[in-house]
């Protein structure tokens, strides 16, 4: 049964990682073209800058999504390490539920935002249309609520090989990733 709830969620880790990356890849070539084009060519090109800013954003989402799951995401932990054990983990509890609410919110009205402009396009790029540019919040947002359904169900999964491959002291087994 983990194996049937595992492999799922580590292909949708695996493709927030890997799109994560190719974005943040995508853009370290992208912007400088732009800087090239305005500065050394003298007539800037228009494309560079509304692509880096959708690549920003699907950096932003997808790789927040698998940070969660990788227990590399921000936690202010300065009040809540204080409390009892019981209280520690309802308040861990807590914070997935709110975690949870605002990813469904942002799933709901994200895909609204997208369905609704999606016949609107960018001036720079007038074959995109503006609801792709924002599909990446709807998404990555899905993507985390199943993440915090994970943890909430299964507890942490940073200590996993596939999340937390190439850390001192994990293991890396082909046969659980």
């Amino acid at each position: 049964m983990e194996a049937l709830l595992s492999r799922p969620l580590d292909a949708i880790y695996r493709l927030c990682i890997w799109a994560a990356g190719g974005a943040i890849a995508c853009m370290s070539l992208i912007v400088p073209w732009g800087i090239f084009t305005r500065y050394v060519l003298g007539s800037g090109s228009a494309w560079p800058e509304p692509i880096a800013i959708m690549l920003m954003v699907v950096f932003s989402f997808l790789g927040a999504a698998a940070a969660y799951r990788a227990g590399a995401h921000i936690a202010v932990q300065m009040l809540t390490s204080q409390l009892p054990p019981a209280l520690q983990r309802a308040a861990a509890f807590f914070c997935d539920l709110v975690m949870l609410a605002v990813c469904l919110f942002v799933v709901v009205w994200g895909t609204q935002l997208c369905i609704g402009t999606w016949g609107q396009s960018l001036d720079t790029l007038p074959w995109m249309p503006v609801g792709l540019t924002y599909a990446a919040l709807p998404l990555g947002s899905l993507f985390t609520a199943l993440f915090v359904l994970e943890r909430m169900l299964r507890g942490s999964q940073a200590r996993r090989p596939i999340v937390a491959f190439g850390e001192p002291g994990a293991e890396f087994d082909a046969d659980k990733a």
